[in-house]
């Protein structure tokens, strides 16, 4: 039987302390090496970002795959990391490995993973870099402040919509429409704006929280 490490990786100090993913990267690692009559004779856990390439627990493993002449197993590819330059050095240390979602990837099959993958993230981050820009030059106020700033203005402008729509809740509960299914209906039929102002039409759930907020028995 073969010699195999096992790898296991996850994002955050929480979900390391939980167990949260590492168990389902246990059972199809130990699954995938009985049927590929693996032996697994240590395993590691790293608790890091995909964007570091600070891994000492992957270090580890690999030194251990080089003592034992052992495979690494890794439940799947993107637990080795998403930047080409890190997958370049791993292919160098020559350690043999195997990834249960991927078991027929070669070298250059990684390279390529790799390179979309860090593309991918870089285009994420130039999105996300040109909406705050574009949200700072139309006086968008970023961070705690800037969400509680809106927080307060979007309850503001909610609760001056209610009121405004009192004199015509007042209306149909006069002509008999006491359900919110019914108000809710009526509101479509008289073509009355919602608060977005955006096409939609009422709903059971917004006529309800209407109600709610105008305290209307």
């Amino acid at each position: 039987m073969k010699n195999a490490v096992a790898y296991y990786r996850v994002s955050t100090d929480r979900q390391g302390k939980s167990g949260l993913g590492l168990q389902a990267q246990h059972q199809s690692v130990h699954l995938f090496s009985q049927l590929e009559g693996y032996q697994v004779i240590a395993e590691f856990v790293e608790i890091e970002s995909a964007k570091k390439n600070h891994r000492p627990k992957l270090m580890a493993a690999l030194l251990q795959c080089k003592k034992q002449k052992a495979t690494l197993i890794i439940a799947k590819l993107d637990r080795l990391g998403r930047n080409v330059a890190f997958i370049a050095n791993l292919m160098e240390s020559k350690a043999e490995f195997r990834a249960v979602d991927n078991p027929h990837a070669n070298p250059l099959m990684v390279h390529m993973l790799a390179a979309f993958a860090q593309h991918e993230r870089e285009l994420i981050s130039t999105r996300t870099k040109e909406a705050l820009q574009a949200a700072k030059r139309r006086g968008i106020k970023l961070g705690k402040h800037g969400r509680e700033v809106e927080s307060k203005k979007n309850l503001a402008a909610a609760n001056q919509f209610a009121e405004s729509m009192r004199p015509i809740i007042d209306e149909l509960k006069a002509e008999g429409f006491e359900s919110v299914r019914g108000i809710c209906e009526e509101l479509n039929q008289r073509g009355v704006k919602t608060f977005r102002n955006d096409g939609q039409q009422w709903h059971r759930t917004t006529v309800h929280r209407l109600i709610k907020r105008l305290n209307i028995n």
